[in-house]
């Protein structure tokens, strides 16, 4: 049913990665509450909706990173309907609004006003084959930091500690072998997947670590534009210009997914420096001046671009069209 013609009471939450902010916005007043951000309070906010009589909610918060997922899944399951809605709208209806003060209660309430007004596009959840990828995309990229943690221990570990280190390094290499065949099989089983996994792998640099976190986080589905991909993970340029005396250069707004950043990151390097047409790109924005900092952002940009591009037209890569 559209959001547009259902009656939906409206509320914002303002995540946190240890507690949820929640404003419900009825009869022109705010009812408020803190809920810790794991799934027994997830079930406390989905008791304290029910104890006021709201069967089903329009819940609206920010898409500024994992956090907000959980409890996005677990609204969405229990029958309301979630929002995940840019920073950047909510700030400017912040502004409009005459709203100078930014607490996580006043986010909160901002976010349930907004949700009233604006009535924006419900969040379409990831599929059970997405969900299972992410997991084992999440416990990878956990596993790996842990393994660096102790391969940095290693260096100045005394004697008495390097077997068990050892033993924990061993240990570390044989499941993170283990979780990466586990998700190359699940990719290979579901069609969708396997399918959007061989357009990506037609992009020069991208390798199956790369494509296992887009196809695990990305969510290309929910967008209609490759610019709200770019948004999403926090890639689009941010300028600050104030009269004529300040004028900073532009840079990364950093409001969207680190995860899905952090993997365009070491994506832009590998393209940049080992591929074909990276290196003609990069060539062409030295030229105009621009240093190598930027360069990597504009092609972290280029990259979610190209992923967007080929997954929605359903055309492999094309070099001919790029770095030029």
């Amino acid at each position: 049913m559209s959001i547009h013609k259902e009656t939906l009471t409206p509320v914002g939450i303002d995540v946190a990665k240890a507690k949820l902010d929640v404003a419900m916005l009825r009869d022109g007043k705010y009812r408020t509450k803190v809920f810790p951000n794991h799934p027994r309070g997830f079930e406390k906010l989905l008791a304290w909706l029910e104890a006021r009589g709201v069967d089903r909610a329009h819940l609206c918060l920010e898409s500024t990173g994992q956090y907000g997922e959980a409890v996005s899944l677990a609204l969405v399951d229990a029958g309301h309907v979630v929002s995940v809605v840019n920073p950047a709208q909510v700030k400017a209806h912040a502004q409009s609004q005459g709203v100078r003060t930014k607490t996580d209660v006043v986010d909160a309430k901002v976010l349930a006003h907004f949700c009233q007004e604006k009535r924006p596009q419900a969040w379409q959840p990831p599929s059970a084959p997405e969900r299972a990828l992410r997991a084992l995309v999440a416990r990878h990229q956990a596993l790996v930091e842990i393994q660096t943690q102790e391969k940095n221990r290693m260096e100045s570990a005394r004697p008495e500690v390097q077997e068990s280190l050892q033993a924990h390094l061993a240990w570390l290499t044989e499941e993170l072998a283990r979780i990466e065949a586990a998700i190359r099989q699940s990719i290979d089983d579901d069609p969708d997947l396997r399918e959007k996994a061989k357009l990506l792998a037609s992009i020069p640099g991208l390798g199956e670590r790369t494509i296992a976190t887009l196809l695990a986080y990305a969510g290309f589905e929910r967008f209609d534009k490759a610019r709200q991909f770019v948004a999403f993970a926090g890639l689009s340029p941010q300028r600050h210009e104030s009269g004529t005396s300040v004028q900073r250069k532009p840079r990364l707004s950093k409001i969207g997914h680190a995860f899905l950043r952090r993997a365009l990151y070491m994506l832009a390097l590998v393209t940049l420096y080992r591929t074909d047409w990276g290196k003609r790109f990069f060539e062409r924005l030295a030229a105009n001046g621009k240093p190598p900092k930027l360069i990597i952002g504009a092609m972290m940009r280029k990259l979610a671009q190209v992923a967007f591009g080929v997954l929605k037209s359903g055309k492999p890569f094309e070099p001919a069209l790029h770095g030029d």
